[in-house]
């Protein structure tokens, strides 16, 4: 009995340690999940870091104090290639999601009772970035038909694809958007890049290229407690409003735009996050410069598309030959001291844009064929600076020469755009005429290769009028309470020696009917201008350095269709039949194993 008593309690013992065991097995998965879930990651293998958010990309997400909820409308029956874009989505925002929810560096700066508070609130449901896939083309025809009234309200658009299967080809509409709305605030973003002259799968992989860079930066628009203004100048024969309607449009859907006149202030409101001047063609006055320079010097940044010299395909026709003079601008003393000076020359490229000549009668018709013209060069871009990394090219109309000049302090030039290499320049005065399209170039003559056309000023940049200040204008300064600079806070500015990269043609003046920015009518093709224009104005006014996201490359790794299909049969046998070689040989020696144990 005594036995018995004695092995029921070291069995209870037993089972109290093995309940013990287990306890603190489960309590130490739990812990370890705490801990992975505070200090999460993973390796990323891959070449070029795909699956690794950059820094400013992860220190934006950390300043969301509210959930940022995100509606994708890419959901539904899709090719492969969108099939991929949608994953890649999904994705991404998985990324978003673990780097928004987690608890590592939210702590900073915070004492041990709010870090305690913080890291429990982490513990239950402090997810800071949710996000659904919908289908838009659901619900009856009346819901499609008012849901997509809707999107195109806020600027969203489809794309039509053809969609093949038994019964025939399906035309579909499918909206690559995704919207991301905080705090009753909404940006649209456009997932699918549609760049001309890519394949389709070119055109996919660069969408999963920017997705980083597109999301971080809805999120840091979202984040702003003001949208940025950008203002046009006006009053020296800046491009007028209907001539900058398409950018302006593009630009309201994340800033404030307007127009402002030198003359209407005494200086340059320092509400203005982005000046831009667009193809002025008269003098600006030295109080003008003025009111710009101390504009920079107070961190005011500036795109400049100027000029040079007065040469337009419109005054060619109607008096050929022409020579064009200078625009009395008197910016090039203001420019040379930033660090940039707009050559008066014109630069010419075999790698050009085409316009159109009347060659001939026929039944009484005009005969028009293109020809390609030299003074409209067509830019590739080389450099891999995030504003025009991975750009289309660009159409120029009468470029200059830009250089760069060395500066009192320190200002960092980088060269954006360049001809091609097989470009010269005319130096003012140059004559103009159409008879240059009776022959052909001679490429003996083109050997002045990538001339700069636009250039990116960084830094702290001098004052043009230190020394230069008249009591007029100190007087001024001390009635606005500002103070007179010499050098000025670390800022930005874009000089590109083409003000029609800005302008859009103008189908009817009295509709105010106007054609994308960058669409050549002449070749029916639509060029990066606009892109470019944009980007460089994201570039200036990005602080937090999100734009660096738009750097990434990732490589495009197709299958060679041409090979798989040859060998088609070869990998169907070894798909197929190498598993179930592996599979006998496991079960031969398996049981060859058994017999011999067995045996012995």
């Amino acid at each position: 009995m005594a036995k018995a008593k004695a092995s029921k309690l070291k069995l209870s013992g037993k089972r109290a340690q093995s309940f013990a065991r287990l306890g603190a097995f489960l309590a130490l998965i739990v812990f370890v999940n705490i801990l992975g879930n505070m200090a999460h990651g993973r390796l990323d293998l891959t070449e070029e870091n795909r699956f690794t958010l950059s820094e400013p990309t992860v220190d934006l997400l950390k300043q969301l104090d509210e959930p940022v909820f995100v509606q994708v409308l890419l959901e539904g029956e899709f090719p492969a290639g969108f099939k991929h874009l949608q994953r890649s989505t999904r994705e991404m925002l998985d990324d978003f999601r673990n780097e928004a929810s987690s608890f590592q560096g939210r702590g900073k700066g915070l004492s041990l009772g709010q870090r305690i508070k913080a890291f429990f609130n982490f513990l239950g449901n402090d997810v800071n970035l949710e996000y659904e896939f919908v289908d838009p083309n659901l619900g009856s025809v009346e819901e499609i038909n008012q849901r997509r009234e809707q999107l195109a309200k806020d600027g969203i658009v489809p794309t039509i694809f053809r969609l093949k299967d038994v019964e025939g080809t399906e035309e579909k509409l499918i909206y690559p958007y995704a919207i991301f709305n905080y705090k009753g605030r909404s940006v649209p973003v456009n997932l699918l890049e549609n760049q001309p002259g890519l394949n389709q799968d070119e055109k996919i992989n660069q969408s999963v290229t920017l997705l980083e860079y597109k999301f971080a930066n809805a999120i840091q628009k979202l984040l702003l407690e003001r949208k940025r203004v950008i203002a046009f100048t006006t009053g020296h024969g800046e491009l007028e409003e209907l001539q900058t309607k398409d950018l302006s449009n593009t630009l309201r859907t994340y800033y404030d735009v307007g127009r402002f006149h030198l003359d209407s202030n005494y200086q340059v409101p320092s509400q203005i996050d982005l000046l831009i001047v667009a193809k002025p063609r008269g003098p600006f006055s030295d109080r003008d410069k003025f009111k710009l320079d101390q504009y920079v010097m107070n961190g005011g940044k500036i795109l400049w598309l100027i000029d040079r010299l007065d040469a337009e395909l419109d005054s060619l026709a109607v008096r050929d030959p022409f020579v064009p003079t200078d625009y009395p601008t008197n910016l090039e003393d203001l420019l040379f001291k930033y660090g940039a000076r707009v050559e008066p020359n014109l630069v010419l490229d075999l790698q050009c844009s085409s316009i159109p000549q009347v060659i001939g009668m026929q039944g009484g018709n005009p005969q028009i064929e293109l020809f390609p013209w030299f003074y409209h060069p067509v830019v590739t871009p080389r450099s891999d600076h995030p504003i025009v990394k991975g750009l289309d090219q660009i159409n120029l109309f009468f470029p200059s020469r830009i250089d760069t000049i060395r500066t009192k302090t320190e200002v960092a030039k980088t060269i954006l755009l360049t001809t091609s290499e097989y470009s010269r320049e005319q130096y003012s005065p140059v004559r103009l005429t159409f008879d240059i399209l009776r022959y052909e170039p001679d490429p003996a003559q083109f050997k002045k290769p990538f001339l700069p056309v636009a250039v990116l000023l960084e830094g702290q940049f001098p004052s043009l009028y230190e020394n230069r200040v008249t009591d007029e204008m100190l007087e001024g300064l001390r009635q606005l309470g500002m103070e007179y600079k010499t050098v000025s806070e670390p800022t930005g500015m874009l000089v590109v020696s083409d003000g029609d990269i800005a302008a859009n043609f103008i189908t009817n003046p009295e509709t105010r009917g106007v054609m994308p920015l960058g669409y050549n009518r002449y070749e029916r093709r639509q060029y990066a201008n606009k892109d470019f224009l944009i980007n460089s104005i994201e570039y200036l006014l990005d602080e937090g350095g999100v734009i660096e996201a738009r750097g990434k490359d990732i490589k495009l790794r197709l299958l060679d269709t041409v090979r798989a299909q040859s060998q088609k049969t070869l990998w169907q046998l070894l798909n197929i039949g190498t598993p179930l070689l592996f599979l006998a040989l496991f079960g031969w020696g398996f049981n060859y194993y058994r017999k011999n144990r067995f045996a012995k």
